[in-house]
């Protein structure tokens, strides 16, 4: 099949004859097949997939091994491949590395003409040989033995076993592998003008399961309530997760100090005077007042004067909101998150004012709930409201527009105005 801008050419009058073949097959008239006989027709068709999978491996590796790629201006076999055959590079990759340890692979070929296996599984098959052939402490590879979990495992279960036998073929080599996965691992954090922060990365399978530990109990749907999507809430997952390092003084120390953030705001902007300016944050761009009020419900606080020409004439002491003794207090009061159906414990929590101390509240433990990172922002930037009864329950308000969203989903000529 020869590739570049004038399309695909057939070359042999066999390619001419199984195209032509296939045009017919997908041109026949749609029967009513009964849903067996719509499986088994499913289960034919992907093995002549298969079928056809294997000879355009054999075909990827014999064309990779020629330079004919450089002649039509690519880098590698792959990405020739990848360019001209409209495959993923990972694709394309996979194909060459089968038809290239074909040879080697006599018993997994046949059982994948004979439908035994499919090409999934013969595609792992051919990437344990490769690796353990290549690797100078390889042990090994035993195809007999690993071809028989082929016949009898789905293909996700099949790849642990492949990575079982390349561990016991070549530990030596399979560590090293492992290393070089670290190796790669990069994390980028760009931000747009908008500040949003872009985040694009690779981590190894390892370092991956060790973030995912972390992240999946705090992504979990926090109540009846919670309405956001699974991405969404892997994103507060992750910042709650950094949050609480710094909360907790888990980071390593910057100059004998504790590493936290820093926000600047004018006594207006926390007041919510209209007219106020944006409260400054480090790596952020300026942050609104019902933030700078979040953070301010449990935090330490310093005041500085400025001068007319915006010198420092004087900075105080900084103290804590809720100091030490009130926050023990709190924590054993109320043991964890009192949003109604939370309980996510004391430890990632933050101590709410139900009225705000910058608009005459009291630090005092009737005026104090413990709050978890999502709730928190709930009541402060998402316009919750949340109090306590003559009984001492918390009752929660919902704004309008998740009542809207959620009560009233018929239009605009049934929903609650602002």
């Amino acid at each position: 099949m020869a590739g570049g801008k004038g399309g695909v050419a057939p070359q042999g009058s066999e390619l001419t004859e199984l195209l032509a073949a296939v045009r017919t097959f997908s041109e026949r008239p749609h029967r009513h097949l009964s849903p067996g006989r719509l499986a088994q027709e499913l289960i034919q068709l992907r093995h002549a997939c298969d079928r056809l999978e294997l000879e355009f491996s054999l075909s990827a590796a014999r064309f990779a091994a020629t330079d004919e790629y450089q002649a039509q201006g690519s880098i590698t076999p792959i990405d020739w491949i990848r360019h001209q055959c409209r495959m993923s590079g990972h694709a394309a990759a996979e194909r060459v590395c089968v038809g290239g340890e074909m040879e080697r692979l006599p018993l997994s070929i046949e059982a994948l003409e004979e439908g035994r296996i499919g090409f999934a599984h013969l595609a792992l098959l051919a990437r344990t040989s490769s690796a353990l052939h290549e690797s100078p402490t390889t042990k090994g590879f035993d195809e007999a033995a690993l071809l028989a979990g082929a016949a009898e495992l789905s293909v996700g279960h099949f790849r642990n076993v492949c990575h079982h036998a390349r561990h016991a073929g070549d530990p030596e080599g399979y560590a090293a592998e492992e290393a070089r996965g670290v190796e790669d691992r990069v994390l980028e954090l760009n931000s747009a003008e908008d500040g949003f922060v872009y985040i694009r990365g690779l981590l190894d399978s390892a370092g991956g399961a060790v973030l995912r530990t972390a992240l999946e109990p705090l992504a979990v749907k926090s109540g009846a309530d919670d309405d956001r999507h699974r991405d969404r809430r892997l994103a507060d997952a992750l910042v709650e997760l950094a949050g609480h390092g710094l909360d907790s003084g888990a980071l390593p120390q910057r100059a004998s100090q504790r590493v936290h953030l820093q926000v600047t705001a004018s006594l207006e902007t926390l007041l919510g005077v209209p007219g106020a300016a944006a409260a400054e944050m480090e790596f952020a761009l300026p942050i609104s007042a019902r933030m700078v009020e979040r953070f301010a419900c449990d935090a330490t606080i310093t005041r500085v004067l400025l001068g007319p020409d915006s010198a420092v004439v004087d900075v105080g002491r900084s103290r804590r909101v809720v100091a030490g003794a009130t926050r023990r207090a709190l924590n054993v009061r109320d043991k964890c998150c009192q949003w109604p159906g939370c309980e996510r414990p004391a430890s990632w929590t933050a101590a709410h004012h139900l009225t705000h101390w910058s608009r005459g509240g009291k630090t005092n433990l009737a005026n104090l709930i413990l709050l978890c990172h999502r709730h928190h922002w709930m009541v402060h930037e998402g316009q919750w409201q949340i109090a306590r009864d003559g009984a001492g329950r918390i009752l929660t308000i919902p704004p309008v527009a998740y009542l809207n969203r959620h009560l009233f989903p018929r239009g605009p000529d049934h929903r609650v105005a602002a």
